[in-house]
């Protein structure tokens, strides 16, 4: 007869969440019009020597909304819709107030490990 342990299955369900650090997501566009290609780099605000920001490109509009995505940007979010009317008009613009675990910031490739 096979017995479970409910208390281990609610430990692992229980277990405590990754800390996320606070920073913040800089958009730099290069070129204009279709040829536009994006540089998006995290910078955290709680620096340490184990990672560092690491750019990624964006090579099309459209590439840089999938990205965008891909990371969990909200843009519903007005902060994140004015940073990107301000990347169109003014060629760069910062997304503030973004949470991400070391761990998801490496999936992502916004840092180096």
């Amino acid at each position: 007869m096979s017995t479970s342990q409910p208390g281990a299955a609610m430990a692992a369900s229980l277990a405590p969440l990754k800390p996320k650090t606070k920073g913040f997501l800089r958009i730099a566009r290069h070129g204009v019009g279709p040829g536009a290609m994006y540089v998006i780099t995290y910078h955290r605000l709680q620096q340490d020597a184990a990672s560092h920001a690491r750019p990624v490109a964006a090579e099309s509009a459209q590439a840089l909304l999938e990205l965008l995505e891909r990371i969990g940007i909200d843009f519903r979010l007005s902060e994140v819709r004015g940073a990107l009317e301000d990347v169109l008009r003014f060629g760069s613009a910062s997304i503030p107030d973004l949470w991400l675990s070391d761990e998801e910031m490496i999936e992502k490739g916004l840092v180096e490990s």
